[in-house]
């Protein structure tokens, strides 16, 4: 396969795009996931006074999560944050990588990397943050399979580091019940139209590296705030079995 940085599809993070994604996400999505969750959204707060970028970090229960957040986000932070995606699953055919990238505004990670971030991957997320733009990463590399935190890779550690910007810990539960691994489309809670799966989504308070902190201190400073939310989680990262981080 290709380095992540060839498969990245830039276009797809124009105005335009941008608007059309708006469309899908709050206008056809949105709604439909209404019929099937009610959510609750705290912590929107500690975005207030930052122009970004970031690098957003969250657990990961399902495929929903990804507009869940998105949804969740103020929209000039919304318009504005690209997802990164297993380019191993998302973009090893060019229909789904144009499709994920078209509406989610994906950018391509190799989830295989150890710490989730390697050699040749990194030209992609420099125009990301040089345009202004956010990153949405899922630490733990895949979906849980039981609704447990499983442990934090910390290549979300190494991209904040790298570019200087402080990373924002989101929580998210409820998303495994509402449309769980195996699953191409959500399902009712208790099998019929009526009671929604209670979703809620938290924000934390920005994580600001500080210089030689190593990137499993920063990780587990993520976990202590998705612990604190309620999450189950691993203690510990994948740090001491990161490669190299170097541009392409």
């Amino acid at each position: 396969m290709a380095e992540p940085a060839d498969l990245d599809i830039p276009w797809t993070r124009t105005r335009a795009a941008s608007r059309l994604r708006e469309l899908l996400v709050c206008g056809l999505l949105g709604p439909l996931m209404d019929l099937y969750t009610r959510r609750r959204v705290a912590g929107r707060e500690h975005l207030e006074g930052h122009a970004g970028p970031v690098v957003f970090v969250a657990n990961h229960n399902s495929h929903m999560d990804t507009p869940v957040m998105l949804r969740a986000l103020p929209g000039r932070w919304r318009r504005r944050t690209a997802v990164a995606a297993a380019a191993d699953y998302f973009y090893a055919k060019r229909r789904n990588a144009l499709s994920a990238s078209l509406v989610f505004g994906t950018v391509p990670l190799d989830r295989n990397s150890g710490a989730g971030v390697g050699p040749g991957q990194t030209g992609h997320l420099d125009r990301l943050f040089a345009d202004g733009g956010s990153l949405l990463i899922f630490a733990e590399g895949t979906r849980s399979r039981d609704g447990k935190v499983a442990r934090l890779r910390s290549g979300a550690a190494l991209v904040a580091a790298e570019h200087g910007l402080p990373i924002v810990p989101i929580y998210v539960s409820g998303t495994g019940e509402a449309m769980p691994r195996g699953r191409h489309w959500m399902v009712f809670k208790n099998g019929r139209p009526g009671p929604r799966h209670a979703i809620e989504i938290r924000f934390g308070e920005p994580i600001r590296p500080r210089a030689g902190e190593p990137p499993s201190e920063v990780m587990e400073r993520v976990r202590l705030f998705l612990a604190e939310s309620g999450a189950t989680t691993e203690p510990g990262s994948d740090a001491a079995d990161a490669p190299s981080h170097q541009h392409a």
